[in-house]
Formats: C-alpha cells, sequence, structure tokens
C-alpha cells in the first residue's frame, strides 16, 4: 500500500492510502487435476506466487510455449521423449519470471 502525506484542516499531518486497495479476483483459470483454481489478491502481501499461475494461464490460452516449441528442430529420438520441447520452455519461461 502507498500512503500520501495529507496535511489536514488543523495544521496536523496524516497519512492517507493513494488509493484502495481492490480485491481482484481472477475468473475462468484452467481447473488442476479436475479441481477449480481460483485467484484472489485480498490476502495483503503474503506471496507473490499467484502471478506464475495468471502466466501459465496466459500461455495455456495462447499457445505461446507451443508456438515456439514448433519454430525449433527436436534432434532427440521421439521414443526416448519424456517431456515435449513445448513443456521444457513452459518451465524454463515460468522460472525464470518466478525469479
Amino acid at each position: 500500500m502507498i500512503l500520501v502525506l495529507k496535511q489536514s484542516h488543523h495544521g496536523s499531518t496524516e497519512f492517507t492510502p493513494a488509493m484502495a486497495e481492490s480485491t481482484g479476483v481472477l475468473p475462468d483459470l484452467s481447473p488442476v487435476a479436475g479441481k477449480p483454481v481460483h485467484a484472489a489478491f485480498d490476502g495483503g502481501r503474503l506471496t507473490s506466487d499467484a502471478g506464475v499461475l495468471l502466466l501459465a494461464e496466459i500461455d495455456r490460452r495462447l499457445g505461446i510455449c507451443e508456438r515456439l516449441a514448433h519454430c525449433i528442430e527436436d534432434p532427440r529420438a521421439p521414443e526416448r521423449i519424456q517431456h515435449t520441447l513445448a513443456e521444457m520452455i513452459r518451465f524454463r519461461a515460468l522460472l525464470i519470471a518466478a525469479g
């Protein structure tokens, strides 16, 4: 929360919020293991990990990592592949985003 110094009518100073904190909710997130995912941002300063959920959902909807994987030639033997190139790109991108 950002506080702004405000001069009151009686000569004293006080701090007031620069803007009201919103309690936004992200609707329509894809389910995980068949269970619904609800993300709300009303927990204060608990964690920033919800941003990774949001980025993963954006990638899931737009297919960014899938598109990128189609642009790269995969020299691995198909019968020995456990993780697709798109999965590895997605994992790395989310790790970078998470810091």
